[in-house]
């Protein structure tokens, strides 16, 4: 079985500008969505670790055995309970506060309390909330998990200008194969020949090259990914340490290049028929 000839092609600037243009938009998409799932699966495993913990401080030394009873009532409901000392908050508060053993009669008396379930920890915060400020981690913590969403939201709009430039590149490319090969087309009309044949042969050049730009850009971002999250994790702290990308992360990111594949092929199909319908 004979393959059928193409009757036209890019040029060979084309076919080089097209190769590049796409490996380079190809790991853009593909490090913006990486960076949108490492920050992502942050944002959970430091939601999820704290979601039990909060801290209770008495600012009022006269509730302090209102508070005490509070929590020896219910001990069954608590993993643990911590009274922060006064050496503790002492240490805790050196950086910003310096003074004699003053500072030590406006130092509130906390605890640190982890329950064993959420409904047990909104039910006792009601009844400590009479007596102390009881906060939990989570929303003393909630700046933090904000600038993640935030950092996911800047990183979903970017894969989606990159997606758009794509199709801008895809539709250029194709408007200006077709009229580059205007006589070739004349002649295929007046031979017979169907639309979808023209548009099949740029579908398949088309795709050639996003192939090979795709597998660029991806085995350049993801090593640039792997060093970013090495980097994160050697902070050992906050948020950052959390960035991880799950294996389901990494199939999502194997799949970002093929779905690009597919859209270009789909734009290249859809920008070609349009011409020949107008021409």
């Amino acid at each position: 079985m004979t393959k059928r000839p193409i009757v036209f092609s890019l040029v060979r600037e084309q076919s080089v500008f097209m190769t590049v243009i796409m490996s380079l938009l190809t790991f853009l998409a593909v490090l913006a969505l990486g960076i949108s799932l490492a920050i992502g699966t942050g944002v959970v495993r430091w939601n999820s670790q704290w979601e039990l913990s909060a801290t209770v401080q008495i600012t009022d030394s006269k509730n302090a055995d209102a508070v005490e009873k509070i929590i020896n009532d219910n001990r069954e409901k608590i993993s643990i309970v911590n009274e922060i000392s006064t050496e503790q908050m002492r240490d805790l508060m050196r950086p910003w506060i310096s003074g004699g053993s003053a500072l030590e009669n406006y130092l509130p008396k906390m605890y640190e309390l982890e329950f064993k379930t959420v409904k047990d920890m909104e039910n006792i915060a009601g009844e400590l909330g009479k007596h102390a400020r009881f906060l939990t981690h989570a929303q003393a913590l909630s700046a933090s998990t904000s600038a993640g969403w935030k950092m996911i939201a800047i990183s979903g709009f970017v894969l989606i200008l990159v997606l758009g430039t794509i199709g801008v590149c895809i539709s250029y490319i194709a408007r200006n194969t077709a009229l580059l090969h205007r006589r070739e087309l004349e002649i295929l009309n007046q031979i017979g020949a169907r639309d979808a044949y023209v548009a099949r042969q740029m579908q398949v050049i088309i795709a050639k090259i996003c192939t090979m730009a795709g597998g660029i850009g991806f085995i350049i971002a993801a090593p640039l990914l792997l060093l970013i999250l090495a980097a994160a994790h050697s902070a050992r702290v906050g948020l950052m340490a959390m960035l991880d990308i799950s294996g389901g992360g990494w199939i999502i990111l194997v799949l970002l290049p093929i779905s690009i594949i597919i859209f270009s092929i789909w734009v290249t199909r859809r920008t070609t028929l349009n011409i020949l319908k107008n021409s």
